[in-house]
């Protein structure tokens, strides 16, 4: 592993930034934005789209593993009982 950058890396090249999360902020206001409006299956549908958008422009496979494992571990749950 390691080919994933887990340290914050939002923003605009070039630009400076007064608050260290203010690139944070700026992707989280856009992606709720994008969200407004929306059917939950709308919604959904939609974040199916980013992710594939967004991994087609990383490209790199094992960069996307790295994401898909890291992402999985912090929502697995236990089974659960009947």
């Amino acid at each position: 592993m390691n080919h994933l950058n887990v340290q914050p890396n939002l923003g605009v090249p070039g630009e400076r930034y007064r608050h260290a999360y203010m690139p944070g902020d700026r992707f989280y206001e856009r992606l709720i934005e994008g969200h407004r409006g929306l059917t939950d299956e709308q919604s959904e549908l939609m974040n199916a789209r980013l992710v594939l958008l967004l991994a087609n422009h990383i490209g790199d496979l094992r960069v996307i593993e790295e994401a898909i494992a890291l992402a999985r571990r912090g929502v697995e749950v236990a089974p659960r009982k009947e």
